[in-house]
């Protein structure tokens, strides 16, 4: 564990334009993990400056997606009662005990008056000016400058417009953007992950860094976010470095403090590609609706870029919280390797405690069985945890203790035997349970009465049709377990039906 650094503070800014994307939990895992290492604050900001494509729906998938694993945030405006609502069954599932804050997100679309300030400031200052070129025009200089073998960039055409000039054009209601003087020179900063990391400004040129006084872009927005909220280290993907230098030039022109910034490498297919949706899913509501816990899903992530010092990769959250650290974050890409997930999923089903599986699993079932009775459910689940990779497997694992089974009568003899024999063979086991009384059905009772019965007939021969009987399957948990859940009645009646088509 790294040693603990005061007052950190750090962010997630995801926009509400799509679907809680992987990579972002990833982000957001490794900012909450910090935080909590340190008992520093993690803050959720939404950038939702793009109104046209953020959307109320993305939004609440953001929300729900992070309190369903459990990485709550510190700080935010009070929720109001109706949202608050919204979130109560994630927060029943919240791996962090005691989470009682009803905080919402910070919107950056509610922060428009701030940047506006900032703005006027730099504007004033004459560290940014009005830029009017047209599109058309801006086209045509980047052509020339990729024909001559240049960077393209901006000419800084509208830098020296006199205020005349500027107020004409005001008045004349020409579109303008507004442009960040940028300085021709060479910055560096000390990544805590890629180490020192230089940049040639030269290549950027005045960059745009608001629509108008009202719009600003991202980059601006977020450099003043980031200073007004104290965030003391921005953790984030690789995909942003490339904003970086640009953050840091607003943020030296507007005389902010720098934070320290560490830049988590890419997700990548096993092929090398970038992680995308045409080649496998990569939004988390997909994982949770197949059915992988909260627990493994943070689990696998975690992996996908750091390594604790020991060898193992089942970590419980807060063995995570532990030993994480951002030195052992390593530099190149991680790969997202499906079977893993499956792996560690599967291991974390069987580590769960019954009552919290059973929160967990009881949706999956509800979808095809309806009503599902809690007490019966917890004799259903020990039978088949061991056997899941995912919860979604749990109707196809479990139907049979739901509702009888289908199978064709041919499944039902043991290797050679024939129908007649194993009908024989079935009424024998009939014959004998029948006779134990209701309070004798346990599991020693049973053990005694059909092993003694399969001594004399064959183990085979006796518990192989009794399993298909009561499972219709190949392959379920053990005949007397499943009888001990299905109880003397159930049982009863499944022997007779099996009987019932061998005699067909």
């Amino acid at each position: 564990m790294e040693k603990k650094e005061e007052n950190i503070r750090v962010r997630i800014a995801p926009s509400p334009t799509g679907p809680l994307h992987l990579g972002t939990v990833r982000t957001a895992l490794f900012n909450w993990l910090f935080a909590r290492q340190h008992h520093g604050s993690f803050i959720l900001r939404i950038d939702d400056t793009d109104q046209e494509r953020s959307s109320s729906e993305w939004e609440k998938d953001i929300l729900e997606g992070l309190l369903w694993l459990g990485l709550n945030w510190d700080e935010g405006p009070i929720l109001p009662e109706h949202l608050q609502e919204n979130f109560k069954d994630q927060k029943s599932l919240n791996l962090q005990e005691g989470y009682i804050g009803n905080f919402g997100p910070y919107h950056q679309s509610q922060r428009i008056p701030i940047y506006q300030k900032y703005l006027k400031k730099l504007v004033e200052e004459k560290k940014a000016y009005l830029c009017f070129c047209r599109p058309e025009e801006l086209e045509k200089e980047r052509e020339i400058m990729i024909a001559s073998g240049q960077a393209p960039k901006y000419s800084g055409r509208c830098r020296s417009l006199s205020e005349e000039e500027v107020k004409e054009k005001l008045n004349r209601k020409e579109k303008y953007v507004i442009r960040l003087k940028t300085p021709e020179k060479t910055i560096s900063i000390d990544d805590l992950i890629k180490g020192k990391v230089s940049f040639n400004l030269s290549l950027i040129g005045d960059f745009i860094i608001a629509k108008d006084f009202s719009s600003p872009l991202y980059n601006f927005a977020s450099v003043v976010d980031d200073y007004e909220m104290k965030i003391s280290h921005i953790i984030r993907g690789d995909d942003h470095l490339s904003n970086t230098p640009k953050q840091i030039v607003i943020a030296e022109a507007l005389n902010f403090p720098k934070p320290k910034y560490a830049h988590i490498p890419l997700l990548l297919n096993p092929d090398r590609t970038k992680l995308s949706k045409r080649k496998q899913s990569i939004t988390l509501r997909d994982y949770k609706e197949k059915g992988y816990l909260p627990e493994a899903i943070l689990n696998f992530l975690v992996l996908l870029g750091w390594h604790p010092e020991e060898e193992e990769e089942f970590l419980p959250l807060e063995e995570i919280i532990e030993k994480f650290s951002l030195k052992k974050i390593q530099k190149s890409p991680a790969i997202f390797l499906s079977k893993k997930l499956d792996w560690l999923n599967a291991k974390h089903i069987r580590n769960l405690k019954l009552e919290k599986l059973k929160k967990f699993a009881k949706p999956f079932l509800q979808k095809e069985f309806k009503e599902i009775d809690d007490n019966y459910l917890e004799k259903v689940l020990p039978l088949v945890k061991d056997r899941l990779k995912r919860l979604d497997q749990l109707p196809e694992l479990t139907k049979f203790f739901f509702k009888k089974p289908v199978y064709s009568k041919s499944l039902l003899p043991w290797q050679e035997e024939s129908f007649s024999q194993t009908k024989n063979n079935l009424k024998k086991i009939k014959k004998l349970l029948e006779e134990i009384e209701d309070k004798d059905w346990q599991e020693n009772v049973l053990e005694k009465e059909l092993f003694s019965l399969a001594d004399k007939v064959g183990r085979g021969e006796i518990f192989w049709p009794l399993r298909v009987a009561l499972s219709g399957e190949k392959a379920s948990p053990p005949p007397i377990e499943l009888m001990l859940v299905l109880g003397k009645k159930e049982t009863i009646e499944r022997i007779e039906k099996a009987i019932a088509k061998l005699e067909k």
